[in-house]
């Protein structure tokens, strides 16, 4: 299985994303779409993962290689790849698929509590997490829901925390992919977002709950698991 990355920060790795594709002996490459426009064929992948970013996806004037990213990965979804969006990644999956991106009501950064919804559960052609998880979060904008699209995730901060579209995009606005290092490099170069919030924790706290690392982890491992088993259905 061969995955492919989406990249939009100097700084940012993939965490556990590249401890599971070497646990699997999966290769990983990657392309940073601000530095280049070079992008594989979707033959040459299994699976597109997009990641975070600073920026904010109607900011098309500002990061004009926006426009082509996202032509490349409607593309990838129209040659129906399977394509994993987190956060940034998510909101453009909503934008592509007809939903909308805009500012949340509330910046939402450190470990909050994530509800996974009862037709998640009802659907046992995808994996299994508890009704409730804390899970690690950086974000201040959001998305709506696309059309055809199901609601996974929701939390107190912001309602639209992941849906699933078809049978191959997945799109999850926290973060399950982070490790130690992920953590922080967001601490050490966006501290200038840890301001008085409701929903935005201290440096100090952060770090502390590193105990939150394995159940975050666990989610990574059964959401990339999950699109193993359907991209091995399909080859058979």
């Amino acid at each position: 299985m061969k995955i492919h990355c989406l990249v939009h920060l100097e700084f940012e790795t993939l965490g556990n994303i590249r401890e599971w594709a070497c646990s699997k002996g999966y290769s990983i490459s990657v392309s940073m779409p601000s530095a280049n426009s070079f992008f594989p064929q979707p033959d040459d992948f299994d699976l597109l993962i997009i990641m975070g970013g600073l920026m904010s996806v109607y900011q098309e004037a500002e990061y004009q290689w926006l426009k082509n990213e996202k032509e490349y990965v409607k593309a990838v979804i129209g040659s129906s790849k399977a394509v994993y969006g987190v956060c940034f990644g998510a909101q453009m999956l909503s934008e592509i698929l007809g939903g909308t991106v805009s500012k949340n009501k509330f910046r939402e950064i450190g470990w909050h509590k994530v509800r996974s919804l009862a037709v998640f559960h009802e659907d046992h052609t995808l994996f299994h997490v508890p009704y409730e998880l804390i899970a690690f979060h950086w974000h201040g904008d959001t998305f709506t829901l696309p059309e055809g699209a199901r609601r996974l995730f929701e939390s107190e901060a912001c309602m639209e925390q992941g849906f699933i579209y078809g049978s191959n995009v997945l799109a999850v606005q926290f973060h399950p992919e982070v490790d130690e290092d992920c953590v922080d490099n967001l601490l050490v170069n966006c501290s200038s977002d840890l301001i008085d919030g409701k929903y935005i924790q201290s440096e100090y706290y952060i770090r502390s709950r590193t105990d939150m690392i394995k159940s975050s982890s666990d989610l990574m491992f059964a959401i990339l698991d999950w699109f193993e088993g359907n991209i091995m259905q399909k080859r058979n």
